[in-house]
């Protein structure tokens, strides 16, 4: 297969967004972006990301692609795991300690920071709305997130995701437990789910 079919290929897989570094990744040299932004199938987004006419821009998932470090947490995990009705006015996500995320915040995102142990705990993948793969939390650790920032979050917010957590057919009640005992929030769960169970 030539480098034009490949790309071709690669643009479909992706729905109509490219990432320079999934480019070169599959080994198909960077001249054939310009060569696409030539014949009109292509344009820039901004350094590294393209998308075609009918394709549609995904926020999160460029986000995603700019920030690897940078891991969707707090109401935008809620929203993603639909434990919120609300879709989220900004974006959070967390990042490890000592991480310089000055210009992930200078974009407009909530930025969290966690020491290097707990960073990784309970991360999984998720779908943005528009189909793509991006990583977040899952909803157990998501649960302590929320319940450790309680006086930033809305609390209708909290109690609702609560709510929702407690009727899902997949959650895991002790694992919830051992991730609110590593973030220290053992007492502030209980005193929840003793109204909600």
């Amino acid at each position: 297969m030539n480098y034009k079919k490949q790309l071709e290929t690669l643009i479909k897989k992706n729905k109509g967004l490219l990432l320079t570094k999934d480019v070169t990744a599959t080994g198909i040299p960077r001249v054939y972006i310009n060569d696409f932004i030539e014949l009109g199938i292509l344009e820039k987004l901004e350094r590294g990301v393209y998308i075609t006419k009918d394709g549609m821009d995904d926020t999160m998932y460029r986000l995603h692609a700019k920030y690897p470090s940078a891991i969707f947490s707090h109401c935008t995990a809620l929203f993603l795991h639909d434990m919120t009705d609300r879709d989220p006015l900004h974006y959070a996500v967390t990042v490890p300690a000592g991480y310089n995320a000055k210009n992930i915040k200078d974009s407009g995102v909530k930025v969290y920071s966690i020491k290097n142990e707990l960073y990784k705990l309970g991360l999984c993948t998720s779908k943005t709305p528009f189909g793509r793969e991006i990583k977040t939390y899952n909803p157990e650790r998501t649960i302590c997130d929320i319940l450790r920032s309680r006086n930033q979050i809305d609390i209708s917010i909290l109690t609702d995701s609560l709510k929702r957590y407690t009727k899902r057919k997949d959650k895991d009640l002790p694992l919830l437990m051992r991730y609110a005992e590593s973030f220290r929030v053992v007492k502030i769960l209980r005193s929840y789910m003793e109204v909600l169970l």
